[in-house]
């Protein structure tokens, strides 16, 4: 696939300035890494990364229904979301209990935004088109093309966007969302992420987020600020043991298979997904993701069996290195009977079993 071929959001020529190395992501030209994936991954440990996400998808749900639809459609209970400008995670599931995406669902003034992941745009707005039907007051919009969001991530995240937007900033908790000024460009902005750090995803304007990029960067440089790609995101969030769509959870896999049942309100009533999921507390899952530290240098990759003894009982779902946790780290799915902490497998890697233990979840938790 050419370049020409593939969507770019509106800062591939930063990227490329900056001298990153660009590749497809999902159809998007993408910056995969720009220094290093080790220098991008400590800097967010430590210090301040900044990311472009603007390939993410954002939909709107208005409408008398907007509430009763959105409930129907999500795992957890959106009426936590007491009032607007509260946000929590969660996932749209198929009818046999698998994920069509995981998400997160902001309250705001008139209705909900919806952050899809870039490589289910089309697929979730035709799921959630299919049954905005039965609702007949719902509206949706598309937001996608018209939002950009960057990501602004780390332990300075936060004074770095108060230098830009006023100390109160720092005062917004976890998982809210506000509206504001950051060095003269409107923008709104949620306490959320994806590296296990402290920080806020931030929405803009498609024809303000270069000024916002460069805006940040230029005053990150005394908080340490490094510009991060794909490369540094994937590291990261695999060691807080975030899941990925296409590798944790896909069509065939639901949330509480992977770990991730507080994000899962059964008793909330029935929604798309709820009868299989209420099956699978009730008799056990067929499968359970796991944490897996494996031995010496080598790295669990996608795709590589995991062992129990000769026989194969899961399959790697991510792996690398643990860049700052300082091993070898993966994910994957075994059996029940297999997935208890301290338990001995290995991980077949090219022609050897690596010797590997299921560990607590997740690899890495800030303080």
């Amino acid at each position: 696939m050419t370049t020409a071929q593939l969507k770019q959001t509106p800062l591939a020529s930063a990227h490329k300035e900056l001298g990153a190395r660009m590749v497809d992501f999902a159809g998007w030209f993408m910056p995969v890494q720009y220094k290093s994936i080790v220098t991008e991954h400590l800097a967010v440990r430590n210090k301040v990364g900044i990311f472009d996400v603007s390939h993410m998808g954002e939909f709107r749900v208005q409408g008398a229904d907007a509430d009763a639809f959105v409930q129907h459609m999500v795992a957890n209970d959106v009426r936590k979301l007491t009032s607007p400008n509260m946000a929590l995670y969660t996932q749209m599931c198929n009818e046999n209990g698998g994920t069509v995406d995981d998400l997160i669902v902001y309250r705001l003034n008139d209705g909900y935004l919806l952050v899809v992941n870039a490589s289910n745009i089309d697929k979730d707005w035709e799921w959630l088109s299919s049954y905005a039907k039965k609702f007949p007051s719902v509206k949706m919009t598309n937001i996608s093309e018209q939002t950009g969001l960057l990501a602004l991530q780390g332990p300075m995240a936060m004074d770095l966007l108060a230098s830009l937007a006023g100390d109160q900033v720092k005062k917004l908790p976890s998982f809210c969302y506000e509206e504001g000024i950051v060095n003269g460009i409107k923008a709104a902005w949620g306490r959320t992420g994806y590296t296990g750090e402290d920080g806020v995803e931030i929405f803009v304007d498609v024809d303000k987020v270069e000024s916002l990029w460069n805006a940040l960067l230029e005053k990150g440089q005394s908080f340490g600020i490094e510009p991060c790609g794909l490369g540094a995101r994937d590291t990261l969030r695999l060691e807080a043991t975030l899941p990925l769509y296409g590798h944790e959870l896909d069509d065939e896999t639901g949330p509480l298979e992977a770990g991730l049942g507080w994000s899962v309100k059964l008793e909330k009533g029935e929604f798309v997904g709820s009868k299989v999921l209420n099956k699978q507390k009730e008799s056990g899952l067929p499968k359970q993701m796991i944490c897996l530290r494996s031995e010496g240098k080598a790295l669990p990759r996608q795709g590589y069996g995991v062992f129990d003894g000769d026989k194969q009982v899961g399959t790697v779902t991510s792996g690398s290195q643990g860049i700052f946790v300082g091993h070898p780290i993966a994910c994957a799915y075994v059996p029940s009977s297999c997935a208890k902490v301290g338990t001995k497998l290995s991980v077949a890697i090219r022609d050897t079993k690596v010797a590997a233990e299921v560990v607590k979840r997740p690899f890495y938790k800030r303080k």
